[in-house]
């Protein structure tokens, strides 16, 4: 959880730069909630962001500082495709009030919804060195 709280807070920032981008398509003002292309551009952000570090390494910042990987059931780097998977259903979960991250107490392996939907694992780095 504390991974993801670090995650969250690196995502307001990179959302702060990414609404400064597309600000002045909008005439300068703020973005309401009636436009619902600005909120897609939102989760499209937060997939390059997560997907490209998950992709690139492994690791988010949030999981470097508590050293943890998420690569594939052999050990492997993800694909874009596992990413993208790992993603929609870790958002869905989320919806479901995060039932699908606490499944990971019922799973005898400790995976989310989105590990085993996507065919992922995260490991501890320790089992690296």
């Amino acid at each position: 959880m504390a991974a993801i709280i670090y995650d969250l807070l690196l995502l307001l920032g990179v959302f702060f730069v990414a609404t400064a981008l597309v600000l002045p398509l909008n005439g300068g003002r703020a973005f309401t909630s009636h436009q619902w292309l600005f909120s897609i551009y939102l989760v499209l952000v937060s997939f390059a962001f997560y997907g490209w570090f998950w992709t690139h390494g492994g690791q988010t910042l949030g999981m470097r500082a508590w050293k943890l990987r998420v690569l594939t059931l052999e050990g492997r780097p993800i694909s874009w495709r596992q990413a993208f998977i790992r993603f929609s259903v870790a958002f869905i979960s989320s919806a479901f009030l995060g039932l699908g991250f606490f499944w990971a107490f019922f799973d005898k392996e400790k995976r989310c919804w989105h590990d085993i939907v996507s065919k992922t694992v995260v490991f501890y780095e320790e089992a690296f060195v």
